[in-house]
């Protein structure tokens, strides 16, 4: 079969690709013009302080907290690729959570999805409780839970979608609709870090917020830690605006120069991660030593139509149970020889990791148990690797784990 055509078979099903991603993402915000050298990358910034005209009459930049020439190049290009008329680049993507949090005051109450990143989760419980604000987590696949969770002090409801670790898929349209109808105010907010803006544009399904952590795919080079925000509304673009200068939790130039590096490559990379893992993902659900397989990309997938209605594809993040107890998962993560243990994903390596002990070990062991993040569930982050040495080195993995299995 032609390599190509390959690659093609995945996205069947899918929504079509965005139209001129990779021309935007490679131009917009790139302008050579902009620059006196007529650069055609645009250069770091380093300057802390700008030189003004004359007091109060400047040349667009102060101070380099409140702007910077290579964060304004990345935050025009990044709100090209998610549809949107804004965007701002924040420290981290947990940064990035705390300032759109602090659009909130004391009293008022979020609706968070009850399986997200261990990180959100949380914040959420263990700090922004201690703000007075009130969180209820609920299973946002389930509108009538939505419904439910909605109460007279809701001003925000933060989705994340697929959901972290156990791929749980968000109609982001239906959630969305379902909550302005019931009132209109409310901040819709998409967690899109798993998918990147190559393969869902939360904005464009009704959200009003899209956020990353960008250290994943938009950066996909495991050297970066950003978080990035965008929407169409004006008045959240203002207030968000306000509070990236005012809690000053901004990224360096560097990692500015770095992630917008990152982006010209994106629409490649994620066509690389998406093929890989439809491979591997098909080796596990085959394989006997493997007791459930989840990633979106297969029919298997409980919400496999949304993910389809909704995506142009499927980033490389698989989870799965292996059959047994912890020492079988333990010794599957510790005879891996491509993949390397560790945390994050969205990087061009593969990675795999334990939840229960790593990414969500701050996420309480109940709820851990309730969500299905047991002692068997491994992550994965299937890198651009060949896709026949990924897949060997699962298979001879699960082979040290199970040794008398075939």
């Amino acid at each position: 079969m032609d390599p190509k055509q390959k690659t093609e078979d995945v996205f069947a099903g899918f929504c079509p690709r965005f139209k001129s991603f990779a021309t935007e993402a490679i131009h917009v915000g790139q302008e050579p013009e902009q620059w006196k050298s007529m650069a055609v990358v645009p250069p770091i910034s380093l300057s802390t302080t700008f030189k003004q005209h004359a007091p109060g009459n400047h040349a667009g930049f102060e101070y380099s907290r409140s702007g910077n020439p290579t964060r304004n190049c990345l935050e025009t290009a990044v709100a090209a690729l998610d549809g949107a008329k804004y965007s701002l680049a924040l420290a981290s993507g947990l940064a990035a959570t705390v300032t759109i949090t602090h659009m909130l005051k004391s009293g008022d109450g979020i609706v968070c999805m009850d399986d997200v990143y261990g990180g959100t989760n949380r914040y959420f419980q263990r700090i922004a409780t201690e703000l007075g604000l009130q969180v209820a987590f609920a299973d946002c696949t389930k509108p009538e839970l939505v419904k439910a969770a909605l109460k007279p002090n809701t001003k925000l409801v933060w989705i994340e979608t697929p959901t972290n670790p156990t791929m749980k898929v968000v109609d982001i349209r239906a959630c969305s609709d379902l909550i302005h109808e019931h009132n209109k105010d409310i901040v819709v907010v998409v967690d899109n870090t798993f998918m990147s803006a190559y393969f869902q544009r939360p904005l464009a399904l009704g959200a009003d917020i899209c956020m990353y952590s960008a250290t994943k795919y938009m950066n996909g080079h495991s050297d970066v830690v950003m978080g990035l925000v965008s929407t169409n509304r004006e008045d959240l673009n203002e207030r968000l605006r306000f509070l990236q200068n005012a809690l000053g939790g901004v990224p360096s130039p560097f990692d500015c120069f770095l992630v917008n590096r990152g982006l010209k490559t994106l629409h490649l990379r994620m066509e690389r991660h998406f093929k890989n893992a439809m491979g591997a993902a098909k080796f596990l659900e085959a394989d006997p030593r493997v007791e459930r397989v989840i990633f979106p990309g297969l029919p298997s997938h409980p919400q496999h139509e949304v993910m389809k209605k909704q995506c142009t594809g499927c980033p490389g993040m698989i989870t799965f149970y292996i059959k047994g107890n912890l020492e079988h998962a333990s010794t599957f993560l510790s005879n891996l020889k491509i993949f390397a243990i560790a945390e994050s994903l969205g990087g061009y390596e593969s990675l795999a990791e334990h939840p229960a002990i790593m990414t969500h070990a701050s996420v309480p062991e109940k709820e851990r148990c309730l969500l299905g993040i047991s002692d068997t569930l491994i992550r994965l982050s299937v890198g651009l690797e060949d896709e026949a040495d990924i897949i060997e080195d699962l298979r001879q993995a699960l082979a040290a784990a199970h040794p008398t299995k075939n």
